[in-house]
């Protein structure tokens, strides 16, 4: 999985462009555009903007997403061996159930039922402002951070696989979906075959053929690129979770995902304008039953899942204690962009849409409720973790009786050179 960090330019604009900033910036302008002239935002988030956005623009989102998910079933990636990711598989599906099951619970104790269809918000996890949250909470080479971003990308797959079958854009009609998805992989097929290297071919012809697919059958075409993306060529093994040096790898899928990387923030921009433009009055109890599954029942489903992991005597990554996890949970609430989409995808546009909106949005506030809980506890940024305090104490320990032992000779040597010069010069 490659690197946050791959995007030329001055430090500033590699900054924005690596923390998701101009989502924020598009979130931001949303919002004060929406509460000081509603009508005239409307008019133009519900034209044909939110259409190009969300259905088009947004593919190439769920592309990026989908390449992670790929490279991580490579061999050395963190999903290759279904034992060693069992724990973190595990946390991620209770970090869905837990939200959802008590999402529904609200919505029914509040008698609000039309909110019911929403059970999928609080499922999401935003995975670049989680992991900016993980930077701002653990150690370097903390264990919690790539826990973290393997939960995060499974829960992305699991995410996809609920907003293709729970959330259709239209009628579904398997007729018209399988007539242009069967070509649309058959061409890409051939593509690979045939050791294409431009991924544009697989874009267009593979990806164009199973937007189409997507859009007419009924499913949401912001899909599209999904069942396309393993075709492109790319590396046989997967150098690790964020590792540097795959911004230096030539394959397709690779050169795919820097050529999209700053496309795509523009296009969140644009997602964060069209969507999260919500009137502040909006707020009820909807917003809330949203927040409360995303910020409590995430990391209680993340933590109750690991427990039940370590219990069947799965292993858990060393060094990461529950602590920990909560700590990885509350910082896994942070919906927002995921969580936008399921709601828009769920409602159509009004008050209930509205509501559910601001919960997503307020789930930002996850963040600086997980540095806090990991302050408390005594997490810092800036250090290194337990695993690299105690190795270092290992090394020094190492070099203190490697000196005991080399001190003894050292002294032995000097000796017989002091001899040896004795004996040279004896006359």
């Amino acid at each position: 999985m490659s690197a946050p960090s791959r995007t030329a330019g001055p430090a500033w604009w590699t900054f924005i462009i690596d923390n998701s900033l101009l989502l924020v910036c598009g979130t931001l302008a949303a919002l004060i555009w929406a509460n000081i002239d509603l009508h005239s935002y409307e008019a133009v988030a519900h034209g044909p903007l939110h259409f190009v956005v969300n259905d088009i623009g947004m593919v190439f989102f769920f592309a990026l997403a989908a390449k992670e998910i790929v490279e991580s079933t490579l061999p050395g990636g963190p999903l290759q061996s279904p034992r060693e990711a069992a724990v973190p598989l595990l946390a991620a599906a209770g970090g869905m159930l837990v939200p959802a099951g008590i999402f529904v619970l609200l919505a029914s104790v509040a008698d609000r039922p039309e909110l019911t269809r929403g059970w999928a918000v609080p499922c999401a996890t935003d995975i670049a402002f989680s992991y900016m949250a993980a930077r701002l909470i653990f150690p370097r080479n903390h264990p919690a951070i790539p826990f973290l971003l393997l939960l995060a990308i499974a829960d992305d797959a699991l995410g996809l696989i609920l907003l293709a079958i729970f959330y259709p854009s239209g009628p579904l009609s398997l007729v018209r979906f399988m007539a242009l998805m069967i070509p649309a992989i058959a061409v890409s097929y051939w593509l690979k075959r045939r050791c294409v290297l431009n991924y544009w071919p697989y874009v267009l012809f593979g990806g164009g053929l199973s937007w189409w697919a997507l859009y007419l059958g009924g499913v949401h075409a912001a899909l599209a690129m999904v069942p396309i993306l393993p075709f492109m060529p790319h590396a046989k093994r997967d150098l690790g979770i964020y590792d540097a040096r795959e911004d230096y790898l030539p394959d397709t899928m690779n050169r795919f995902e820097h050529a999209f990387n700053v496309p795509v923030q523009v296009v969140l921009l644009l997602f964060g304008l069209v969507n999260a433009g919500v009137p502040f009055g909006s707020i009820g109890s909807g917003t809330w039953i949203v927040f409360t599954g995303l910020v409590i029942g995430k990391p209680i489903g993340i933590v109750l899942m690991t427990f039940v992991g370590v219990m069947m005597g799965l292993k858990a990554p060393g060094g990461l204690t529950y602590a920990h996890t909560l700590v990885l949970g509350v910082a896994a609430g942070i919906g927002f962009t995921v969580a936008l989409f399921f709601a828009s995808a769920a409602f159509p546009p009004g008050s209930v849409l509205d509501e559910v909106k601001m919960g997503a949005l307020l789930s930002f506030l996850a963040a600086p409720l997980a540095i806090a809980l990991g302050r408390s506890i005594g997490l810092r940024p800036g250090g290194r973790s337990a695993e690299a305090a105690s190795a270092r104490v290992g090394a020094t320990v190492i070099r203190m009786e490697c000196s005991k032992l080399v001190e003894p000779l050292g002294r032995t040597s000097a000796m017989l050179a002091s001899r040896f010069r004795l004996v040279r010069n004896y006359p």
